[in-house]
């Protein structure tokens, strides 16, 4: 599967899990009982239906392989297999953080994304 795997989180959100070590995730993660993630071909698209014109976020690289079992790809949006990690994020299989702003055209410009 894809080695490089995007979540998308408010800047407040993503302090807290610097400050305590770990992202347990977003309200819509733990009412779901797992973090979502996207690949690099979903993850523009996650931002349009779910953070539209939202500002104050981050998208964050995670390293897939660092996560282990806890990782599942399933079925979600017409069928398409998503990450979800069934267990807090540990802080070290980040690969990178980025500001997500929002365009003038109200879209969000995303930073360069690795495979």
């Amino acid at each position: 599967m894809n080695t490089t795997i995007y979540k998308i989180v408010p800047v407040l959100l993503w302090q807290e899990a610097r400050r305590v070590g770990q992202f347990a995730g977003a309200p819509v993660d733990l009412a779901d009982g797992f973090i979502h993630f996207s690949t690099r071909d979903q993850v523009m698209e996650t931002a349009a239906r779910h953070f539209e014109g939202q500002t104050d976020l981050l998208i964050v690289a995670v390293n897939a392989a660092a996560l282990g079992e806890k990782l599942v790809y399933e079925p979600s949006r017409g069928g398409a297999l998503f990450p979800h990690l069934y267990a807090p994020l540990p802080l070290d299989a980040v690969l990178w953080e980025k500001p997500l702003p929002v365009g003038a055209d109200g879209l969000h410009v995303f930073p360069e994304l690795a495979p």
